[in-house]
This record gives structure tokens, sequence and C-alpha cells, in this order.
């Protein structure tokens, strides 16, 4: 599971110009089931994904196509890490220590 973390780099105005492209690349991911969770930060200077996903490295190939990382208004941080715990409606993503 990952953590992805998203801090602005342009003014509010240029994220905004692309927010509806940034919602829709999002709607993508959360089709697909690679995105659990989304939303922005308070106070608003980025956002935060909760992502499931094969490896790292497809996780970073799939935020490379965020609008705002094409355009370079956001950065992204990813923290990967093993959900041994989880609520009920996340129990699919649980990993279960072999």
């Amino acid at each position: 599971m990952f953590v992805l973390d998203v801090t602005y780099t342009a003014p509010p105005a240029a994220v905004d110009a692309l927010l509806p492209d940034h919602v829709a690349w999002l709607q993508e991911q959360f089709d697909k089931g690679v995105f659990l969770a989304a939303g922005p930060k308070n106070p608003r200077d980025g956002g935060v994904i909760l992502a499931v996903g094969e490896d790292r490295a497809r996780i970073e190939e799939i935020i490379a196509g965020d609008p705002f990382a094409v355009a370079g208004v956001g950065t992204y941080r990813v923290t990967e890490f093993v959900a041994t715990r989880t609520a009920p409606e996340l129990v699919r993503h649980r990993h279960t220590p072999s």
C-alpha cells in the first residue's frame, strides 16, 4: 500500500486551473481500483492519496500522468507500507505475514 503526499509548487491559481483535469485523472485511478482515498490537505498546500499497486515503480508511473505532475504544479512523496491492520472495508488489502 502507498501513501502519496502531494505538495503544491505553484500559486493556487495555477493549481486551480488544472483541478478539473486532476479530478478526472483521480477518478480514472479510482475506477481502476488503484486509489482508495484522496483529498486536499488542511491547510490546502497539497493533497494525500491512499493507493494500492503491484510495486512502487508502477505507482510512480501512474503519478507521472497526474496533470499536476505533468504541468509541474505539484510534486509527490511516495511512502510504501505494509498494511497489517485495516478497517473491515480494506480487508482485501491487508497483508498477513506468512
